[in-house]
């Protein structure tokens, strides 16, 4: 089983770049369901999560080709065949996006049977809405043995246009009921609708093959039905979770460091924190950002929320920031109930960490020890790398696999701006263990 070694004392010094988003690509390459033409995506990131939609993708019968080499970070698709529309448990139990495939299976075959997914055991993430609104648009759900199946009319063949309201933002949710209603009869009026760069990401592929989307990025979405979609090229957005990754791996270490091919007006919640918390950050050009720090890091309370707010997904790594800053610092989990899985292995490290319900307590500056830790989920496991960043001695972070399914080449990246990290074990392109945890 893979493991990181870590030695901390070194601050992060140079330029370090973003990959594509992986949660953007995830839905991408969804997308390309919907279209018998080949559908070329650019910017793929080399991670876990991308090798096991290829595979999920294959079994219902499409063409993916992954590029490596000169064509590297580029995956070409082609579903004009699927012979196949089932999303199979031994493919989805290990990521739980594998449930936007429901939407475009249903609006492009009539039907989808896919089993329930799994995925990161941070708390619940039901389909539920996406179930409710498939039936507003006239789908048929059942469920059994583990699996939910969706059928359109007979008599029409297609899902009909509706007005959905979500009871509560849902990103996936969202993403998959947005790529169902393209290839719908008539017009589907979306509120409430997640916000998330990643959202207006998959909305700009799908007006590239032909979609007629209006205010993808807002509260409000209005998707005027086509009878079908074509080809067409994307580039997928850089990764800004990834991004405010390295701004904190920036700061915490008390180095200079250059974040490149990002988008910085995606960043804004994590730059305005890391700055009230007394790193400097500028922002260089349209797609750089510079952090630097002097190791003086003040307390700054976050609470986490939907896009444009502070992300759950930096809620992690911000609380390994927190133990290095001095005073006081409640972080307020608003998304999932059960994201303070790191919270465990951080004291290990000698951090001062008190939960109350969706409530954490870190007390600051706490000096963090080596030890021997283990990785619960993707973002906790970001979070231990940061911590041993700054450790006194060699930290061994355990069962990094998770790291894998969001992260391309981690480890090499920051050793190239001065980290003492090493790899042992198998990369994750021979893992087959399941993602969940237990």
């Amino acid at each position: 089983m893979d493991k990181f070694v870590v030695r901390g004392g070194n601050p992060l010094v140079g330029t370090i770049r973003v990959s594509g988003a992986k949660n953007s690509a995830l839905p991408c390459m969804a997308a390309a369901i919907l279209t018998e033409d080949e559908v070329t995506l650019e910017n793929i990131p080399q991670v876990q999560d991308i090798e096991t939609e290829r595979k999920l993708l294959a079994s219902m019968g499409a063409e993916v080709e992954l590029g490596y080499g000169r064509a590297q970070h580029r995956t070409t698709i082609s579903c004009r065949t699927l012979s196949d529309p089932v999303a199979k448990y031994e493919i989805v139990k290990t990521m739980r996006a594998s449930s936007l495939v429901l939407g475009p299976l249903v609006a492009r075959c009539g039907m989808a049977r896919v089993a329930m997914p799994g995925g990161c055991a941070i708390g619940g993430r039901p389909i539920d809405l996406h179930l409710k609104g498939l039936e507003k648009m006239g789908a048929v759900i059942t469920q059994e043995h583990g699996y939910l199946e969706a059928r359109v009319n007979p008599e029409t063949g297609r899902l009909k246009g509706a007005h959905i309201v979500f009871d509560k933002i849902t990103v996936t949710g969202t993403e998959d009921l947005l790529m169902a209603a393209v290839l719908a009869d008539g017009e589907t009026l979306f509120e409430n609708c997640a916000r998330e760069p990643e959202v207006t990401d998959l909305a700009a592929m799908l007006t590239a093959m032909g979609a007629r989307i209006e205010g993808a990025g807002t509260a409000t979405i209005r998707v005027r039905g086509v009878e079908r979609l074509h080809g067409a090229r994307h580039r997928i957005n850089p990764d800004r979770i990834e991004a405010g990754t390295f701004l904190v791996a920036g700061a915490i270490t008390a180095g200079d460091l250059i974040v490149a091919n990002c988008n910085p007006a995606h960043l804004g919640a994590i730059i305005g924190k890391l700055q009230e918390a007394g790193a400097r950050v500028d922002i260089l050009s349209g797609d750089s950002v510079r952090v630097r720090a002097d190791g003086d890091l003040r307390a700054t309370d976050i609470s986490t929320q939907e896009y444009p707010g502070f992300p759950t997904d930096m809620q992690a790594q911000y609380m390994a920031l927190a133990t290095q800053a001095e005073g006081v610092t409640l972080v307020r989990e608003n998304i999932f109930e059960n994201r303070f899985m790191h919270v465990q292995e951080l004291v290990r490290m000698g951090a001062n960490i008190s939960v109350d319900g969706r409530t954490a307590t870190v007390r600051g500056r706490t000096p963090l020890s080596s030890a021997a830790v283990m990785c619960s989920d993707l973002r906790a496991s970001a979070s231990l790398v940061l911590a041993a960043l700054v450790a006194d001695g060699e930290s061994i972070l355990d069962r990094v696999y998770h790291m894998d399914r969001g992260y391309e080449r981690i480890e090499e990246k920051l050793r190239g701006v001065g980290a003492q990290i090493r790899r042992m074990g198998n990369v994750f392109a021979r893992r087959e263990e399941p993602l969940a945890t237990v």
